[in-house]
């Protein structure tokens, strides 16, 4: 049996510019995506749930890499007011062989097999492209806010992908990875925390 869950808050702006969506066929094949949605504003408010909605529905069905880039195509475009929402996102496909994951920009891929806790998806930001060529690390950092590659604009060659073994597989937004310590992180993972009003195993 596949357990899923997902938890998520409002940021330090007015509104919640980030979505996640878990989507289970009949036979427990999971489709699960986290939008992280670029700068705040009614549309982006508005559309990140949209998102998060397509690329799940579209990845239980057809695989990871077709649920993000049909939810990219939901925003290619910048509309007639030229104000479209823009995004980043990963999602993840969940069955009996295993999970496949695909993102863009700096959403996170995570897996966690009881003793460690392992980032599988590189963040497609500006500073990590400055560390491939070799400046100081504190160069490097000034650039990692950014995002090379976005759900606006993605394609077959710029979305990454990774097939991830272990047991427990985490999808985060880039708020995580910018202000939880690593090893916080890897308490939640050991000792996930439980909705108020579920059963103890």
């Amino acid at each position: 049996m596949i357990r899923t869950g997902y938890a998520t808050r409002e940021g330090t702006a007015a509104d919640n510019a980030d979505a996640c969506k878990v989507y289970v066929l009949s036979d427990s094949t999971v489709g699960a995506a986290v939008i992280d949605g670029i700068g705040h504003g009614p549309h982006t408010s508005a559309t990140a749930p949209l998102l998060t909605e397509t690329a799940a529905r579209v990845t239980v069905h057809r695989g990871a890499l077709a649920g993000i880039l049909s939810a990219g195509l939901l925003i290619a475009d910048d509309g007639h007011d030229g104000e479209e929402a823009n995004a980043v996102g990963v999602a993840v496909l969940v069955d009996e062989h295993g999970a496949r994951a695909a993102w863009v920009g700096d959403c996170d891929v995570l897996g966690w097999d009881g003793g460690r806790l392992r980032r599988y998806s590189p963040p497609q930001v500006m500073g990590e492209w400055v560390r491939q060529y070799g400046p100081p690390v504190e160069i490097a950092a000034h650039y990692d806010d950014w995002v090379r590659v976005s759900l606006h604009s993605a394609t077959v060659a710029t979305t990454g992908e990774v097939d991830t073994p272990d047991p427990v597989v985490i999808l985060l937004s880039d708020g995580p990875h910018d202000q939880v310590p690593a090893d916080v992180m890897e308490d939640l993972a050991r000792t996930p925390p439980r909705p108020p009003g579920s059963p103890t195993p």
